[in-house]
């Protein structure tokens, strides 16, 4: 017995006066709707309307159980609408994961313009520095830099791409000296990025124009796990490390920041939107990640331009050494 559609059945003949009648709203016909009633009665063992051949009645128990009836029907047809709405309408909360350093550059601006549109939305934005679980319903979706899936049944839509490039301080080349080829980092303290997508261990350069890729093995003096920070320990004149071209710019803008072999670039990441499923994305979800495909390319080009912009009118240049350092050797300030 399907009870949520016979007690739909009983309002609607309450409602209408009639078996015909009530068969009619819903399609079905005299003698299933009469049926659909009586199933009714059998499950509560009780009559719940008298009937002759030109009317019917409800009895105490009928008129009892017909408002919990309306409550019932009403709440799964309420409940219904409110999840429909969830695949076309726009609204509730979006939960969005992200790296910190990325999300504070791109995620959060683009948040602020996500809300114009879509003001019925509310945000709840988490930054961690590993993958959540993307299936335990605590995150809709996960925007950050991936060179590969921990799970196949994650979705990945690519939003762009974006690389690191090594920087130091004009006060640590000025004593330490500025490498000429990447081999010459042995002799200089390097300083290491460790996240889910950047190895800590060894440095990929990639020769701008599509040239050489070169591998340094690298024996960090100091790794962190968050860009900004690599960046103060950097202008702290701690050593050379790689940051995200939007965690430089501004360093490199202000002089406090010089790029290191700048014909070179690092380990280029795509840019991704993850999440669980391809079915059933709600409209908040959906909604967002159309968003990030039209927000996140112009602004990762933007950045780009920038540093293409920068690298052109270089008017940085280094001092002579303070002293040329023994191999390994560790300069102090």
């Amino acid at each position: 017995m399907n009870l949520l559609q016979n007690m739909r059945t009983f309002v609607r003949v309450v409602d209408t006066g009639s078996f015909t009648a009530a068969a009619d709203s819903l399609d079905s016909s005299s003698a299933s709707t009469s049926r659909g009633v009586s199933e009714l009665e059998q499950h509560l063992k009780v009559r719940l309307l008298t009937r002759s051949t030109r009317r019917i009645a409800l009895t105490d128990a009928g008129r009892t159980y017909l408002e919990h009836c309306r409550e019932i029907v009403h709440a799964v047809d309420e409940a219904e609408q409110e999840v429909s709405e969830a695949g076309s309408r726009a609204r509730g909360m979006l939960r969005i994961h992200s790296f910190a350093s990325f999300g504070q550059h791109y995620i959060v601006p683009a948040i602020h313009a996500y809300r114009r549109l879509y003001p019925e939305v509310r945000i709840d934005l988490q930054f961690s520095q590993t993958l959540p679980d993307l299936f335990d319903g605590t995150c809709d979706t996960s925007i950050l830099a991936v060179s590969g899936l921990p799970d196949s049944e994650i979705v990945m839509h690519r939003l762009g791409s974006t690389c690191s490039i090594l920087c130091a301080s004009p006060t640590y080349l000025n004593a330490r000296g500025t490498p000429r080829h990447p081999s010459d980092l042995i002799d200089h303290d390097c300083l290491a990025l460790s996240t889910l997508t950047f190895s800590s261990r060894e440095w990929m350069l990639e020769k701008a124009g599509g040239g050489d890729t070169e591998n340094i093995a690298i024996n960090s003096v100091f790794r962190i796990n968050i860009a900004e920070s690599l960046a103060a320990a950097i202008r702290a004149h701690m050593g050379i490390g790689p940051l995200p071209v939007y965690s430089a710019l501004a360093g490199l803008r202000a002089g406090t920041l010089v790029r290191v072999l700048p014909e070179y670039t690092l380990q280029s990441k795509d840019i991704c939107a993850l999440f669980p499923s391809r079915r059933y994305v709600d409209a908040r979800t959906r909604t967002w990640l159309d968003y990030m495909r039209e927000f996140l390319p112009p602004a990762l080009a933007r950045d780009h331009a920038s540093l293409a912009s920068l690298s052109n009118h270089r008017d940085w240049q280094p001092a002579r050494p303070a002293f040329t350092p023994e191999h390994g050797a560790r300069a102090t300030f």
